[in-house]
């Protein structure tokens, strides 16, 4: 053999060597129990400190990788930094994802990283198919042996895996679903991206009794028992269910396009006379469904239910004049309106218009009951009344606070959390008078029971928000951004102030006709900065 290609046979598994670096491909034989050597880079190490120079990066990583084709998990797991894990993942990569062949093939280290590819065959119940990926693994050095060791990272079996979970093979707990929309046009996470967490916990929630029968699949487990499999390989079809949902594709198209120029928002549509939701959409770099999931505190967008809460008891009217000055005291602490605005004269349906934070917080002592506001977000708006949705949802929080924080939840701050669905949810409330609890899938499929408000909204208080928020989009802070919104049209703006961060999440709610939407873009700014651009959009395409 010349210089340049090199033989040999390690652990059973034929190795070729290409190129004095030594480096080849590898290939497992899915019955191989002899492994690779534990030896080279870092058994010459156990004394040496600093950073592995790069023969030991070299004959670590080659060690480690012939161990792991050959199917030896002891010895791959020797030669990292976390034995007892890399052990157990390293078998079951042979034993519960059903590889039964892979070919590894190392590139160019860069420094302390080695990257690779893998072609690699899975097979279950006489199906083989090819997964192949790249992956890239890093050599450091042993904190106590001194030893050259592969940092381990569940990324190094497949680039997709993160902290806690697994790659797995078999048939999946639930069959799959065809998924359609109001009027039967397909959902698919190809079309509609956003969907495709939806689409699998739809496909969890019902797919065992929606009609079809499953497959086989190799897919990611998550680490949480809430969150979505992410399926990796096709290996058989499943026949699909059919699934009825009640959400809208041409909105959900409108959403989906929306949220792409905002990075980290989310947004969600729904039908006030209804519930139903008729679109959900996120772009976000987590993944994270924050559309309906989300915690974050929502800004002025609250004082819809702190309106309610206050005309409910009497304390103020739409047309009534209530001071709007600079600062107000609240609980013993001073509040502020954005860059010290003043509203001398100015009705109460005015500073909700120009979102006048001391209009609200002024009257916390004529209410005089610090649970007013949880009473009034729980009993009338339904929040944090267990949402059965059709797949998991947060359904809000306003907890009973008191003093200075009793003030800023007045506003939206405090440890009120929402998500842009709960505040879709409240529009819808206050559009109708009636809460009306939001959906996916229509109430009668599957063993649920909605959530109901104890109470009705007054219904002279759900004309006066209908007027208030009428205000607003036609001249308050969402006139610029509503402006292309024809029909019936109204808003509310919310910016909510998060420890850290450079710039405020940017809230924004609006109604047009029977249609309600809510969005959220993390640090976006002031709500028409960007939420508000977003919920526009959408509205002009209902």
């Amino acid at each position: 053999m010349n210089g340049a290609a090199k033989g040999a046979i390690v652990g059973g598994v034929f190795l070729t060597m290409v190129g004095a670096a030594g480096y080849g491909a590898y290939t497992l034989v899915g019955g191989a129990s002899d492994g690779g050597s534990g030896s080279g880079g870092a058994t010459r190490a156990e004394h040496r400190t600093g950073p592995p120079d790069a023969k030991e990066t070299a004959e670590t990583a080659k060690a480690f990788l012939a161990a792991w084709a050959a199917g030896d998990e002891r010895a791959a797991a020797d030669l990292t930094n976390n034995p007892a894990v890399a052990q157990g993942a390293v078998g079951d990569f042979r034993t519960k994802a059903y590889v039964s062949k892979a070919v590894i093939t190392p590139g160019t280290p860069t420094g302390s990283k080695v990257p690779f590819s893998v072609a690699a065959e899975v097979t279950y119940q006489g199906v083989t198919k090819p997964l192949a990926y790249a992956s890239t693994l890093t050599v450091v050095r042993g904190l106590t042996s001194g030893k050259a060791l592969v940092d381990w990272q569940p990324s190094v079996l497949h680039p997709q895996l993160q902290k806690d979970e697994k790659l797995r093979t078999g048939a999946p707990a639930a069959p799959p679903v065809k998924a359609v929309d109001r009027d039967g046009a397909e959902l698919t996470a190809q079309k509609y991206p956003s969907l495709g967490p939806v689409l699998e916990k739809l496909r969890t929630a019902y797919g065992p009794t929606a009609g079809g029968t499953p497959g086989a699949e190799t897919w990611i487990e998550p680490a949480a028992a809430d969150a979505p499999r992410r399926v990796l390989l096709t290996l058989a079809e499943g026949k699909p269910g059919l699934l009825k949902t009640v959400l809208d594709a041409d909105l959900q198209d409108a959403a989906e396009k929306a949220v792409a120029a905002y990075p980290e928002s989310s947004v969600v549509a729904v039908q006030p006379s209804t519930g139903h939701v008729l679109a959900v959409a996120n772009h976000r770099a987590d993944g994270f469904n924050a559309a309906v999931q989300g915690t974050r505190a929502p800004g002025s967008t609250m004082k819809i239910v702190t309106a309610a809460m206050l005309i409910d008891r009497g304390v103020v009217s739409a047309d009534k004049v209530v001071e709007c000055p600079k600062t107000v005291s609240g609980g013993g602490r001073s509040f502020h309106n954005l860059e010290n605005m003043e509203l001398k004269g100015a009705t109460f349906a005015t500073g909700f218009a120009k979102s006048c934070n001391t209009a609200f917080i002024g009257q916390m002592k004529a209410v005089g009951d610090e649970s007013a506001l949880a009473d009034e977000a729980r009993q009338v708006f339904g929040l944090g009344l267990e949402w059965k949705a059709g797949i998991p949802v947060f359904d809000g929080d306003v907890p009973d606070a008191a003093g200075p924080e009793a003030a800023a939840e007045y506003i939206g701050q405090g440890r009120i959390r929402m998500s842009p669905l709960n505040i879709a949810s409240v529009t819808a409330t206050a559009k109708t008078g009636v809460f009306r609890q939001p959906v996916l899938i229509e109430e009668g499929v599957g063993e649920r029971v909605l959530a109901r408000a104890e109470r009705q909204m007054r219904p002279g208080t759900s004309r006066q928000l209908v007027q208030m928020m009428r205000q607003t989009a036609a001249s308050g802070t969402a006139a610029g951004v509503m402006a292309s919104v024809g029909g019936d049209k109204g808003a509310k703006t919310g910016s909510a102030e998060v420890d850290g961060a450079a710039a405020p999440d940017s809230w924004f709610t609006a109604f047009r006709d029977d249609v309600a939407a809510a969005a959220m873009v993390q640090s976006g700014g002031h709500g028409t900065d960007a939420a508000g651009p977003l919920v526009a959009r959408i509205l002009t395409a209902s």
